[in-house]
């Protein structure tokens, strides 16, 4: 269905070829997985399918690559609609039309299909991923993994043969993913439609796949096979493949039932030791680090490397987390300019590419002297909680996004916000940072009200990086962007570039923002707003688009400034990363808060929610390979 042969594509002004003599073929009715570190030319290989590359992308294309046929050098991507279905990275940059229902009919408008067809494929697609409540909806009121399930629905509707995604259930949450997921592979069992994804969060999909696709390194020849061999040379692969490379299987398990028929003796070696879990660990760091009150994690990094703590898990508050009820609203993350409804989200910028756009929005400050160290007139010391939420509400529109919240964040916490798309995650972060303002109840930070303190003194007490990283970018290069931040946060020259550097190796100086990866912009905007180490740092899906080892960086960094006693709040989808980092984990369901606690408490009762190693070693509660590998050591 899908060959390509000997394919290289190098794009203007790059030293080399970003990929390299790529041949390999797609049989019809498979679902192949392409995976890779971050950066090395996935997405330019799915681009190259529905002939984006170099139609739309520019650069030079040599080799061959056909598609049903026919060679995408010479049909461009408005002739291949009806065979390819295409979803980037990017769902708002996927979007054409306001609302949910217009936007799933629109590519069966443009192929001139019947109105009773689209009207029959529209209802099907909103029954098969969960949207048939958001119909009416206008797309930008929609939170990040709504959108992108929209995005994916729009493909979906035209029946093309063949479908290219990428990162598909990058923004949803688990149950979201596992529906998405089982649709995808219906249409391969059932209807033969071919599948082509590139994905991160491996947990999820390897299981599905037929064929595995492994860049290795930019410009390096692709590596084909099952996937439990390619998981067994892989740089990249999930926590299971990870258990299961420590313990020694052969063949790797791919899935939690296969590794949990395995780990009988793993289970055996780990009651050895004494220890249920990491609880029960000898403690590496004081209990006297962290405060007994909720505590936080800072939201920006030394100019030279931070120092990198020894545990594999952080410290966990010895005083109980307030058990009142909190939630937070569907979609407050900034949006992309290019989709947004004039009046909607407070505060957000608006610009085009190139043109600077409003700077406080987020809070980043672009121009003058930021108030890091400031505190609010009369103050005698400073607060106890770097965040203080109480009986929050807040109303959007006609949707009650947050109801009678309460939440409290101590210095040198982290706490990981999770729950289904729409939530209320993304409204929660946006209030605290000041975008939206409270229908009811009290929002401090850092004994400041966010959406009432000018964002040049708000600046210094609390940073966010937005789900769509790339509305803190403006500047046309790197260097200038990192040069910028430097400037804005009074740091040391090389501060910004340092974090990058430490985050994602191998990103020039020259190139533009625009040209990243979406992973690569989103290390980018972290080190952005890290630059000026506010002492609460929000996060909005900080790990979508980020490979295994910029995940295990981007860790190392928070846990340092966790150390250093910055407060972290990250709203995510990513179990795996949530406990790894994580003191706490607020659960939210419908804007209200249904659990808060310790992070092996409330994750390890989820079935939605437990991470792979929870799961296989149960009723053990482990929650990483890294905390198994160091009690068997």
């Amino acid at each position: 269905m899908i060959r390509f042969e000997d394919v290289s594509v190098t794009y203007d002004g790059a030293a080399g070829p970003t990929v390299r003599d790529v041949d390999l073929e797609v049989p019809e009715g498979e679902l192949v997985l392409l995976v890779g570190p971050s950066g090395v030319g996935k997405s330019t290989l799915l681009g190259a399918v529905g002939g984006l590359v170099p139609h739309f992308t520019g650069g030079t294309l040599r080799g061959r690559v056909t598609v049903a046929g026919r060679d995408t050098r010479t049909h461009r991507p408005r002739d291949l609609a009806d065979v390819v279905g295409t979803v980037g990275q990017d769902p708002l940059a996927h979007f054409v039309t306001d609302t949910v229902e217009d936007e799933l009919a629109y590519g069966m408008e443009s192929l001139g299909l019947p109105p009773a067809v689209m009207r029959r494929r529209v209802e099907e697609t909103l029954d098969l991923l969960g949207l048939a409540g958001l119909r009416d909806r206008p797309i930008a009121t929609l939170s990040g993994g709504q959108r992108q399930r929209v995005a994916i629905g729009s493909v979906l509707t035209p029946h093309p043969r063949v479908l290219v995604l990428d990162e598909p259930t990058s923004a949803l949450d688990p149950a979201a993913a596992e529906e998405v997921l089982a649709v995808l592979q219906r249409l391969v069992h059932d209807l033969g439609t071919t599948v082509l994804m590139a994905e991160h969060r491996l947990e999820r999909v390897v299981q599905y796949a037929d064929q595995v696709v492994l860049l290795p390194a930019p410009g390096a020849a692709p590596v084909v096979g099952a996937p439990a061999d390619v998981m067994a040379v892989s740089p990249v692969y999930p926590p299971v493949v990870g258990l299961g490379r420590l313990a020694g299987w052969r063949p790797l398990p791919l899935t939690v039932r296969d590794a949990r028929r395995r780990a009988a003796d793993l289970r055996e070696r780990l009651a050895g030791t004494g220890q249920r879990g990491p609880d029960d660990a000898p403690a590496t760091r004081p209990a006297a680090a962290v405060p007994d009150t909720p505590d936080r994690r800072p939201a920006s990094a030394t100019p030279a490397r931070p120092t990198r703590p020894t545990p594999d898990t952080p410290p966990r508050p010895t005083e109980p987390v307030p058990d009142t009820p909190d939630r937070q609203p569907a979609s407050a993350t900034p949006e992309d300019p290019a989709s947004r409804t004039p009046g909607i989200g407070p505060g957000a910028p608006c610009r085009t590419k190139g043109t600077p756009g409003r700077r406080w929005a987020f809070p980043r400050l672009r121009r003058g002297r930021p108030a890091a160290t400031a505190e609010p007139a009369g103050a005698a010391a400073a607060p106890a909680h770097a965040a203080d939420v109480r009986a929050l509400a807040v109303r959007r529109g006609r949707v009650d996004a947050l109801r009678h919240v309460d939440l409290a964040v101590a210095p040198g916490e982290t706490v990981a916000l999770m729950g289904r798309n729409g939530a209320g995650k993304s409204t929660l972060l946006s209030t605290l940072v000041g975008l939206l303002a409270p229908s009811a109840g009290e929002v401090r930070v850092g004994g400041a009200v966010p959406h009432r303190t000018p964002p040049r003194d708000l600046v210094g007490r609390v940073g966010l990086v937005p789900q769509e990283p790339r509305d803190l970018l403006y500047a046309d290069t790197v260097a200038a962007e990192c040069a910028a931040a430097d400037r804005d946060a009074q740091a040391a020259p090389g501060t910004c570039r340092a974090l990058v550097g430490e985050l994602l190796p191998g990103i020039a100086d020259d190139v533009h923002p625009r040209d990243l990866s979406e992973g690569q912009r989103l290390t980018l905007a972290l080190a952005v707003v890290l630059t000026a180490r506010p002492p609460l740092l929000l996060l909005d899906e900080p790990t979508r688009g980020l490979d295994y080892a910029a995940k295990a960086r981007l860790a190392t960094i928070l846990r340092a400034l966790a150390a250093e006693g910055h407060a972290i709040v990250l709203a995510t989808h990513d179990v795996e990363l949530a406990a790894e980092l994580a003191h706490r984990v607020v659960l939210l369901a419908d804007g209200e808060v249904i659990a808060d606690g310790p992070t092996a408490e409330v994750v390890v009762s989820s079935p939605s929610f437990a991470p792979q190693v929870t799961k296989i070693l149960a009723p053990q509660q482990w929650l990483t390979v890294a905390q198994v590998r160091e009690a068997l050591a």
